[in-house]
């Protein structure tokens, strides 16, 4: 339900691979350990997140053209750009000349030498403008990556069209649209160290210059597990009041952004979340919209989230990215390690757009099956049920669901799973997005920063 499937199966089949041949795992997915008697060891960590949002961050990596801007949201801008490149747009055939200048972040060396990395950004690109990330490292080995594209962005569709880039791969890991994954995880390689560089565009001869405030990756190393231990609720019941929106409302709607319906739960749980935060577009925004259809802000939010390389809605860092346009607002992709992570932050006023692909009997309610879907979380019941607006639903009225809590972090938290043939296809191992302000409360930053994110 988030559109073309043959992606996330593949990329699926990736993070299904993520342990090595032979490891003993539990249930949890932690590698067992051997007998002691000494005090016992915390499991390595599977996820990192890092982020570069401050001014000090900014004045850190490498200028070839940028410069740092202090200020309420300090970010890097064009100062001087270092040449002019030409640009042929593979989805209109345009061919332009831009300016351009480049930032490269210092290295990261990430604590968990990682299966696969997920970028995102938060930036602001008038007309005239674009971005792009790339991402390069350094495998276990000692070897070096190329430079992968991870998105070539803009806020709008009038200058460029965004687009993942497909077809990237050195032989031992492939970008499978917006995530660099190691192609074979059994054999032990692993990505230890990355930076990312950013390059922004403009229209020669102009002053104009993308912002970017927040740049940075989700790393992680997953291990296979077809099921997680039942987690313990972590509190009492919480449940945010987020705006309610179906996809299947606009079945048929717009075909050049992949035709609402099912394919636009992606967009659909965008808007819910930008919308509780008191963001959404304004009238002006929506003038392009069919005035016949509802919820037009759904159908805005499903153009400016399209990848015209995936040709579709689904494209995790563009959601998050997308969400960042509203004012004041943050957003990135991300993994959870439990479920208990994802209750602290609802109860902490922080709701989740959270990726998952199950068969229809294993989840008890949703009277559907999928290959992958987004949703929002956006509450937990007494009993530690979960409480999600689906916008899989046949209308607005519809859309809150109360989805049992074992089966519901199973098919969240699962790297593997058995279709209705019973073969052996994917889950996304607890992917989510989170939005959230600019001035969060002390909570909501206590529990961001539980996370990794900060």
């Amino acid at each position: 339900m988030a559109g073309p499937t043959s992606r996330r199966t593949v990329l699926g089949a990736a993070v299904a691979a993520a342990a090595s041949a032979g490891a003993l795992t539990s249930l949890s997915g932690a590698a067992a350990a051997p007998p002691s008697s000494g005090r016992a060891k915390a499991p390595a960590p599977l996820i990192d997140n890092h982020f570069w949002s401050s001014y000090t961050d900014w004045r850190s990596g490498g200028a070839a053209g940028t410069k740092a801007v202090a200020g309420r949201r300090p970010g890097v801008v064009i100062a001087a750009p270092a040449g002019l490149t030409e640009y042929t747009d593979p989805h209109t055939g345009t061919k332009a000349s831009w300016e351009y200048a480049a930032w490269i972040s210092p290295v990261h060396r990430s604590p968990v030498p990682a299966t696969e990395v997920i970028a995102s950004w938060n930036a602001h690109t008038p007309a005239g403008t674009w971005l792009q990330v790339e991402l390069g490292g350094t495998y276990s080995d000692g070897t070096r990556t190329p430079w992968f594209v991870m998105g070539r962005w803009a806020a709008g569709d009038g200058d460029i069209r965004r687009t993942s880039v497909d077809d990237q791969s050195d032989g031992r890991a492939t970008v499978w649209t917006d995530t660099f994954s190691i192609d074979d995880a059994a054999s032990g390689l692993r990505l230890t160290t990355y930076q990312l560089r950013l390059t922004l565009y403009r229209k020669p001869g102009t002053k104009l210059t993308p912002t970017v405030w927040r740049l940075g990756a989700m790393a992680s190393d997953v291990p296979d597990r077809f099921s997680v231990p039942a987690s313990v609720p972590a509190g009492p019941a919480r449940e945010l009041p987020v705006p309610r929106y179906s996809q299947n409302t606009h079945v048929g709607q717009y075909p050049e952004y992949d035709n609402g319906g099912e394919a636009w739960c992606s967009p659909t749980s965008s808007q819910m979340i930008i919308e509780y935060w008191g963001r959404r577009p304004s009238a002006a925004d929506l003038a392009w919209v069919n005035p016949d259809f509802v919820d037009p802000q759904v159908c805005h939010a499903a153009r400016f989230t399209f990848d015209h390389q995936y040709e579709g809605c689904g494209n995790w860092p563009f959601n998050a990215a997308y969400a960042a346009t509203y004012p004041d607002m943050n957003a990135v992709v991300t993994r959870l390690s439990s479920l208990t992570d994802l209750e602290n932050l609802v109860r902490a006023g922080i709701p989740a757009i959270t990726s998952q692909s199950f068969l229809k009997e294993e989840l008890t309610g949703a009277g559907y099956g999928t290959a992958g879907h987004l949703m929002a979380v956006i509450g937990f019941t007494a009993d530690g049920d979960v409480i999600a607006n689906d916008p899989a639903s046949p209308g607005n009225a519809a859309v809150r669901r109360v989805y049992r809590r074992a089966e519901w972090e199973t098919i969240w938290l699962r790297t593997k799973r058995y279709n209705a043939s019973g073969k052996v296809v994917s889950g996304t191992g607890g992917v989510c997005y989170l939005y959230w302000p600019d001035q969060p409360t002390a909570a909501q930053r206590r529990a961001l920063a539980a996370v990794g994110i900060r």
